[in-house]
Formats: C-alpha cells, structure tokens, sequence
C-alpha cells in the first residue's frame, strides 16, 4: 500500500464518519467544529533483504468544539478503532482565549482497512 494511500484512509473515515468539518493540515479559521488529521512522518517500520517491507505512517487527529462533553470525540475514538490503526488521546486541553475545547490523538497505521 502507498504512502498516500495509508495517509488518505485516515481523512476519508474521519470525513465517513463525522460529514463536513473534516480537513487535512488546517482548520480554516473561526470554523468550529473541526476536525483536522495530517500524516507526520514514518514511525517504527520494517526491513528485511535490504527493503523496505512494511512502512508505517504517524499523525496526528486534533478535534476543535465548544460543547462539553461532545460525543464526536468518541465516534473519532471509535473511526481509529475501525481502521485498525494503533492511537492514543494525546492531550484534551480548554483554550481559554478562544473558549475551545481541543482534542489531539496520536495515530499510527500500517495497512488498508479491511
């Protein structure tokens, strides 16, 4: 499977799941709700006869609300579970100054969804 290809199943679920509101890089600003995914770079991958015969892709998942308590944090949770890909709730922090509600998970993933 491509590099692309492992990135782009992320945003394609994310988007599945959640509708609009879904970008890749940014979050165009004063959009809130939003979630934004975007591939980091290549985590622990594997080499046998002198190859590259698995690679895996980083990145990063980060959810922008003003509810308390949104449940699409936990349809993001259960997207990831899905695609099989390995993550973690990296932080869930308040910005005080803007009075959002930012979620940010780790991600790494391997293969396809089957």
């Amino acid at each position: 499977m491509s590099l692309q290809a492992k990135a782009q199943q992320i945003g394609t679920a994310l988007y599945e799941a959640l509708g609009a509101n879904v970008y890749h890089y940014f979050r165009p600003t004063g959009q809130i709700p939003a979630c934004v995914w975007q591939e980091s770079g290549e985590d622990n991958s594997f080499h046998s006869g002198n190859h590259k015969t698995e690679q895996a892709i980083r990145g990063t998942v980060d959810y922008y609300t003003q509810a308390e308590f949104d449940t699409n944090a936990d349809t993001i949770q259960a997207t990831l579970d899905g695609l099989g890909a390995a993550w973690w709730l990296e932080s869930v922090q308040y910005e005080e100054d803007t009075k959002i509600i930012h979620y940010e998970w780790g991600f790494v993933v391997t293969a396809e969804r089957g």
